[in-house]
């Protein structure tokens, strides 16, 4: 395989910038997957985020986040404090941050979801669309509008560009869930659960499609200043 021919190989998948997490997802996500990533509250699923942030920009790829979870400077900060700085990529216009507000999107979430689709089409030319989180919109819509929503989605993926809504698995019920699942080319599980005398995080690789490897099953992680996720040589005991 010559370089040209090897770029374009790495050039198929979005990585996390993280050999032992990329491993587990089989290379990385598939250009074009419609990612969603589920999980409780202060399960990580941020944190994976902001490496599939990390791992993107450092590709070379443009990426769009659009946040309830923070301003684009306590992202910046959030970040940083993670050993994943961005403010650089964010000066040079590789990477935009849009703040949704809670009161804003409490007010009209359907308008909120026409907003980013309208952002997301604009901005044809960044590759990695992140919206963290859609939770708080979930509570102030229908099912019929997310449904609708993870449609449009659909096709921005079909022209090769990978969104991932993150949600927390409570925001929903069980039926739109599992058809919410159903839709997307890749689902992640985050959990919290307790190993020996400690909480720990994790990532379960429910499915991707189209992996370049055969992915792995379960990630277990800790969150550490200065190195962001750090994966735990622990395996779940299984009965």
């Amino acid at each position: 395989m010559n370089e040209s021919e090897s770029g374009e190989t790495k050039k198929k998948i979005i990585s996390t910038g993280h050999p032992e997490i990329d491993k587990k997802l089989g290379g990385g996500l598939p250009i074009g997957s419609l990612t969603l990533i589920e999980g409780q509250s202060d399960a990580g699923k941020s944190v994976v985020c902001q490496q599939m942030i990390w791992g993107s920009l450092k590709s070379n790829y443009k990426v769009i986040v659009f946040t309830s979870e923070n301003s684009a400077r306590s992202l910046v900060k959030q970040m940083d404090s993670l050993g994943l700085g961005i403010l650089d990529y964010i000066l040079l216009g590789k990477m935009k941050v849009y703040n949704m507000r809670p009161s804003e999107i409490k007010l009209n979430a359907s308008k909120t979801l026409e907003t980013i689709l309208e952002t997301i089409g604009k901005n044809n030319s960044y590759q990695l669309i992140i919206l963290d989180s859609l939770t708080p919109i979930v509570s102030a819509t229908n099912d019929g509008e997310l449904l609708s929503y993870f449609e449009r989605c659909k096709s921005f993926c079909d022209q090769n560009r990978t969104i991932i809504n993150v949600l927390h698995t409570y925001a929903v019920n069980n039926d739109i869930l599992i058809r919410l699942r159903s839709a997307c080319d890749a689902h992640l599980k985050l959990t919290i659960e307790k190993i020996g005398d400690k909480l720990v995080k994790t990532l379960e690789v429910a499915k991707i499609r189209g992996a370049a490897q055969t992915t792995g099953n379960i990630v277990t992680f800790e969150v550490e200043p200065e190195v962001g996720m750090k994966i735990m040589p622990l395996s779940r005991a299984k009965a």
